[in-house]
């Protein structure tokens, strides 16, 4: 059975182990949330530009949920964008009946451009 008792000037946790009480200075457990792709990529670009922000994430266990939102919003904004540029430029369940090799070609296209604009605005931020 341990004993941890909380010091309240300097509010730090401290555990008895043998006859010591040790400061525990591990961060509280965090829930870990599911990182998708988008929130990946933003990973690899901090870690390699903009390392201080990452170390700060990092160490003050913000990291996961800081990725998860990136995630989700960069998702969210593709959903958005493919849907209103399907609709603009007339790639329609009607051109997938009539002309299905137009309406692949038109929707990887709006597909990269919306990759683009989530690059662009979130994951490169």
């Amino acid at each position: 059975m341990e004993l941890t008792i909380h010091n309240k000037q300097n509010d730090f946790d401290y555990t008895l182990c043998g006859v010591y009480y040790l400061p525990n200075l591990l961060p509280p457990q965090i829930e870990e949330k599911e990182i998708g792709i988008w929130g990946m990529r933003h990973l690899r670009y901090i870690k390699q530009h903009k390392k201080v922000r990452y170390i700060n994430l990092l160490t003050t266990g913000e990291l996961n949920a800081y990725l998860a939102e990136i995630d989700e919003r960069a998702q969210n904004m593709k959903t958005v964008l493919m849907k209103q540029m399907s609709e603009h430029e007339g790639a329609n369940e009607v051109l997938k009946e009539q002309n299905q090799p137009e309406w692949v070609g038109r929707m990887n296209n709006i597909r990269n451009r919306a990759e683009e604009i989530i690059y662009n605005e979130v994951i490169y931020k």
